[in-house]
């Protein structure tokens, strides 16, 4: 069964936050809040992880995975990304957006999309999770926590653990979290292109 661990949203405790970053590096995966909804979370090279959210999500091998990062310099690691997608980036991070770029090698391959070679990557707005990110050193393996047959992600920590509790390790408890998945811009032809309208405004891209 899933641990409940409480760590502040805003003053992470770092023993707790220590605690979870060794769940993760021992291949453990999370379900942990974000600036836009829940998400899974996992170390970036475990692929046992990574098909544990492809059982419980029922998605397939083109299910695009984001890396979240602590900031700019993590995303030009994992991403090529040209001078006007790097100044775009740049003034909408931290916060709700995914952009998807094509990948680099530092990027596994069995993360990145099987056809265009491309991964999403974002700099979420939560002090929870750059704590997260400055204790794990690299960037952590995400997915929305949306369930099969759910139109929104959940919400509250004790409604996953008693969804799926049995199928993680851990789950943060931080307080009231949205429901609305991020933003998804795909800036791999030129200019950006809305994928998804999320919690992020796109308006000016429409």
């Amino acid at each position: 069964m899933a641990k409940i661990i409480d760590i502040h949203p805003k003053d992470p405790q770092p023993r707790r936050v220590a605690k979870v970053v060794d769940i993760i590096r021992s291949g453990g995966l999370i379900a942990y809040p974000t600036d836009s909804s829940y998400a899974f979370g996992c170390h970036i090279g475990d692929s046992k992880a990574i098909n544990r959210i492809h059982r419980i999500r029922r998605t397939d091998k083109k299910h695009n995975f984001t890396l979240v990062c602590r900031d700019l310099s993590e995303i030009s690691l994992y991403a090529r990304v040209d001078n006007w997608a790097y100044r775009l980036i740049k003034s909408m991070t931290p916060g709700p957006y995914t952009f998807i770029l094509p990948a680099t090698r530092e990027v596994p391959k069995r993360l990145q999309n099987p056809r265009r070679r491309t991964i999403g990557l974002r700099v979420p707005d939560h002090a929870l999770v750059h704590a997260l990110l400055k204790a794990l050193g690299e960037p952590i393996m995400s997915s929305t926590l949306l369930l099969p047959g759910d139109e929104y992600p959940l919400t509250d920590a004790y409604e996953i653990d008693r969804r799926i509790g049995h199928s993680i390790e851990a789950i943060i408890e931080a307080g009231p979290v949205g429901f609305e998945p991020t933003s998804v811009l795909d800036l791999t032809e030129g200019y950006a292109k809305v994928l998804r309208a999320g919690r992020g405004d796109v308006s000016a891209f429409v």
